[in-house]
């Protein structure tokens, strides 16, 4: 099923948008969205539609109350009602999972923990599909967590679905074994009033994409995207985000940070904000920074506004890459801490803020623990 013509389009209003894969051209990666990426590093993701040759398994352990888990059919209604794939890799995720796992947290309920829930590759040759649902019911306030792990050819949609009121963190991790490749859709709807935070951590990996839309359905929907990358030789970790203001009042921002070492360590952002003509009262920012610990990586940033009103409470945006700062290297060598010590430490503070934004404090520590782990190995 298409949705919009196919034709190249001038601004994302006009994207190709389509369930089925053959609608998409093949790609060539001439195109402006996967001008970055290597596809030959995506394995067969970028070819025709098929069946899965390797799967995924979901792990869970005890749910707390008002949370449900379970895997419904593509036939239910909620799948492909928030999502629609404006990509090729997406379509092909969606025609090659049979099921979905949906996530389902109750209207009114305040859950007292984080759900959290793990998708892990067994290695296994082939392609891999995914499709995950999280439904957030009128006025809840849940914190969940999505960790990817193991080895695996993945591509996957996720739809999130935040009802008037209600109140959703999210925190995605990328923590993959170095040969797994990952191109994911995650596609928030946001009701009334309702607020999803949204933080996304890539370390693992040859290869990750994650593309990130959001979109709102009523007045006052917020929506934070914060992202914490670290990319070691030979790591290619890309991330996209479209935040389409549709609707009046509403607020967005976005904070991506990421680090890189070694030979050709490669990061990619990539940050879409469109406010609509009727989206008037929009404020909206986004920053990405990135800093080069060692020779031989490469980072690109790129921001995007586009913006069809004037009548906007405010938008911006703001992009920077560099290495260390050599006055904050000489502040604290000066007070006696070793140059190895003192790269730590500024790599931390780099880091920290977006870190922080995480409300699990034993995937926090963890975290820490491999961006240190990380350091050693390069010898900082």
């Amino acid at each position: 099923m298409t949705t919009q013509a196919s034709a190249p389009p001038s601004t994302k209003t006009q994207a190709l948008r389509s369930y089925d894969v053959a609608d998409f051209p093949a790609l060539t990666g001439l195109e402006e969205e996967w001008r970055f990426t290597p596809l030959k590093r995506l394995r067969g993701l970028v070819g025709e539609a098929q069946a899965a040759a390797a799967t995924v398994r979901h792990e869970y352990g005890d749910l707390p109350s008002g949370v449900t888990v379970e895997r419904i059919t593509k036939e239910d209604p909620r799948v492909g009602s928030v999502l629609t794939p404006v990509d090729r890799v997406s379509a092909l995720a969606y025609g090659g999972a049979d099921q979905a796992l949906l996530v389902t947290v109750a209207a009114d309920a305040v859950v007292d923990r984080p759900v959290t829930l793990r998708v892990v590759g067994d290695g296994a040759e082939g392609l891999a599909f995914g499709h995950t649902f999280v439904e957030v019911g009128r006025f809840a306030e849940v914190v969940v967590v999505l960790e990817h792990l193991g080895s695996a050819t993945l591509a996957d949609n996720v739809e999130v679905s935040v009802a008037d009121g209600a109140k959703l963190t999210l925190v995605t991790v990328a923590d993959w074994s170095a040969d797994a490749v990952q191109a994911q859709h995650l596609k928030i709807r946001l009701g009334r009033d309702a607020k999803a935070t949204h933080v996304h951590v890539s370390l693992g990996g040859d290869l990750v994409r994650q593309y990130t839309s959001v979109e709102y359905t009523g007045r006052g929907g917020e929506a934070e995207l914060y992202g914490v990358y670290f990319a070691d030789g030979g790591q290619h970790l890309e991330h996209r985000q479209l935040v389409d203001h549709n609707v009046p009042d509403c607020r967005s921002y976005v904070g991506y940070r990421g680090a890189l070492q070694g030979d050709d360590a490669r990061t990619v952002w990539v940050g879409d904000v469109l406010i609509r003509a009727e989206a008037t009262g929009t404020d909206t920012y986004e920053i990405n920074r990135n800093l080069l610990l060692s020779d031989g990586a490469r980072a690109d940033s790129v921001p995007n506004l586009e913006i069809e009103t004037g009548e906007i409470a405010g938008a911006g945006h703001a992009s920077a890459t560099g290495r260390f700062d050599d006055e904050q290297l000489f502040y604290l060598m000066a007070r006696g801490i070793p140059e190895g010590e003192a790269r730590r430490l500024v790599v931390r503070g780099f880091f920290a803020e977006l870190i922080n934004k995480i409300p699990v404090e034993e995937l926090r520590e963890r975290l820490g623990h491999a961006i240190e782990a990380r350091l050693a190995k390069a010898g900082a």
